[in-house]
């Protein structure tokens, strides 16, 4: 028996009489309509296609198009950049988690010496602050991190509470670097001798106080901490804050500035050793910590075009948290000798005399 004897099984019973074709409907006088293989055929290929149009694959609805039998198909190459921008951000995540655990350990040390085996003065009372801003800022990252590895999502109070601490630091710094400025610039008016003993730790707690305000009130408004936002109010409270971040900057950047311009170009002396950490405090501000008010600043156009650059401008946060430890122990070692960290944090911290703080002077050539 060949394949072309074989009885069709749409017009043929089992028994070998001839099937009833077009036999009318119940109730109607149409006939019903015969299935044939072509149109079996036609409903499969309409519910791949169905399927296609869910999955979103256009390669797999142009192989059905063709007749091509159907397989499981890759994702749409639309889809594998959002693939590639989260696996970015997750590496981005567990790079800033690393960071911080590193530099909340060094900045517990930092508090430990400066607190209780450094002696206190005008200028590293400042870095006592800046110390502890930057270890709240690290321990909340470590904590919120931490928390959203656990629970699987992120809360919606880790970025208003990280950039709390980042904005008493950056004051701080800003603080600082104009301190110690005018202290090089005017020693004669601004230097530590001249002034009321405890003015820094009175200047440091009126920032700490200052800057939870500065910084909740925006957040509030703008639905940063709660559900609900007014747009006026919000507007008014985040350009307000806007202009605040952007003096405290550009205070701590032309600071450092002009002491990197005095110090090499107009003094005959060398810096002394706060006017140094001032200017290696800026240059991290300027590639570390501005990205970070960047991103304050234009939040809601940025988390729409650049979804990456939160992850990103949080690890340059972190990086430039956990880098000042290591930046005054290099500060203070001395080459092929090896002391205890005591020594070494208080060569680097310790406080000058009045009489070594220099001032600026104009290079004289010799006769």
């Amino acid at each position: 028996m060949t394949l072309s004897s074989v009885p069709d099984a749409g017009t043929h019973s089992v028994l070998g009489h001839p099937a009833p074709q077009n036999l009318p409907l119940p109730g109607t006088g149409r006939s019903q309509p015969q299935r044939t293989g072509g149109d079996l055929g036609a409903r499969r290929r309409s519910r791949q296609q169905v399927w296609a149009e869910r999955a979103g694959d256009s390669h797999c609805q142009q192989a059905i198009s063709r007749g091509l039998p159907d397989h499981p198909r890759k994702p749409a190459r639309m889809f594998s950049i959002f693939n590639i921008w989260g696996t970015f951000n997750s590496v981005l995540f567990y790079l800033s988690l690393l960071v911080s655990l590193a530099g909340l350990g060094g900045n517990a040390l930092l508090l430990w010496h400066l607190g209780l085996h450094i002696k206190k003065g005008p200028f590293n009372i400042y870095l006592l602050h800046l110390a502890a801003a930057d270890f709240l800022f690290l321990a909340c990252q470590v904590g919120f991190s931490i928390a959203e590895i656990a629970l699987g999502y992120e809360d919606t109070l880790h970025f208003p509470i990280i950039f709390l601490w980042f904005a008493v630091g950056l004051w701080l710094l800003a603080a600082f670097a104009v301190d110690c400025c005018l202290a090089y610039m005017f020693p004669s008016y601004c230097s530590p001798s001249c002034r009321p003993r405890y003015t820094s730790a009175v200047l440091c707690l009126l920032i700490w106080a200052l800057t939870m305000p500065a910084v909740l009130l925006p957040a509030n408004a703008c639905g940063l901490l709660y559900k609900g936002m007014s747009f006026l109010v919000c507007l008014s409270y985040h350009w307000a804050s806007v202009v605040w971040l952007v003096v405290l900057a550009v205070m701590a950047c032309g600071a450092s500035k002009i002491l990197l311009i005095c110090g090499n170009c107009c003094s005959g002396q060398p810096l002394p050793k706060f006017c140094k950490v001032a200017q290696c405090s800026g240059i991290l501000l300027f590639f570390c910590r501005l990205p970070m008010v960047v991103y304050w600043s234009l939040r809601p156009v940025i988390k729409f075009l650049l979804p990456f650059f939160l992850p990103l401008a949080t690890l340059l946060a972190c990086i430039d948290s956990s880098a000042k430890p290591l930046l005054y122990y290099m500060k203070g070692r001395q080459l092929r000798k090896k002391e205890p960290l005591q020594v070494v944090l208080n060569r680097a911290l310790g406080e000058e005399s009045p009489s070594s703080l220099g001032g600026l002077s104009l290079p004289m050539r010799q006769v």
